[in-house]
């Protein structure tokens, strides 16, 4: 059975975790290596678990631990070549990742790595350079896209052919444009490659997701600009809209900031003539 679990999720620091029974990869290590462990352990995980490191890109809220993770655990740490002179530069990476544990990935190729097949994708954002990653394994489409500043044509595919799926809902636009952020703040955050709003965060899922997605979770969700119930609601609303129910035709989650999820069971999708 595959297993999904959030970490964390928001400029506090991202960490997910995608396991099999024999296999589990990290994605993304912005969350401090003793909170992780600590984690680990109250969930009565094992950290021998995990085989493979992904990252996204390289903002601090998301490697800020991972040179310290992969040494820790003797584990490769796998993005673009780009991605990794960007964490290689940033000050906040306290630790670096060995040379013999880097491993550089291209878009659109497919990697195996253990259970896993994994094809990372180019996301808009103002990082060195940014990433999400289709992940198959077990009869299991698993994607994430996080820090997005707008929905690509293949981003769009890439939702249209999950199971399961991890999308920015960052901020809403009002809250944004009229709370205390300078405005070359909100410029960023609400240009394309800024942060995903929930308006367009909702539009994305619902003209892309198809029959066969069971599970969505909103990421990155801003503290100062957005609130987990107000993303719901707004994905809930424009989803009813184009006649999908939330909570029937798919199961709708808000990953929280700070706090770990639960493990999520990832069942297969299986064809109705099967």
């Amino acid at each position: 059975m595959l297993r999904f679990i959030s970490f964390g999720s928001g400029s506090s620091g991202n960490c997910y975790f995608l396991f099999s029974d024999s296999d589990g990869l990290v994605i993304d290590s912005g969350v401090g290596i003793r909170q992780l462990k600590k984690h680990f352990r109250d969930f009565g995980l094992s950290l021998s678990h995990v085989r493979h490191i992904l990252v996204t890109h390289d903002h601090a809220d998301h490697v800020k631990s991972v040179g310290s993770l992969s040494i820790d655990l003797q584990v490769p740490v796998h993005t673009t070549q780009d991605v990794h002179v960007g964490i290689f530069r940033n000050y906040c990476v306290s630790k670096k990742i060995p040379t013999d544990l880097q491993r550089s990935v291209e878009k659109g190729k497919e990697y195996v790595l253990g259970d896993f097949k994994v094809t990372p994708f180019a996301v808009p954002h103002d990082s060195t350079d940014c990433i999400g990653y289709k992940i198959e394994a077990e009869g299991v489409v698993f994607s994430i896209m996080t820090d997005v500043g707008c929905v690509t044509d293949e981003m769009k595919q890439i939702i249209g052919e999950a199971n399961y799926l991890v999308i920015e809902a960052n901020h809403d636009e009002e809250m944004l444009k009229s709370g205390p952020y300078p405005s070359y703040l909100k410029k960023r955050i609400m240009s394309t490659n800024g942060h995903l709003s929930n308006t367009d965060c909702a539009q994305a899922i619902a003209e892309n997701i198809t029959e066969n997605i069971r599970h969505i979770w909103l990421c990155h969700l801003s503290e100062e600009n957005n609130h987990p119930e107000l993303a719901r609601k707004t994905i809930t609303s424009v989803l009813a809209s184009y006649g999908i129910i939330a909570g029937k035709d798919l199961q709708l989650d808000i990953l929280k900031r700070k706090t770990p999820t639960g493990i999520f069971e990832l069942s297969p999708v299986r064809n109705e003539d099967e």
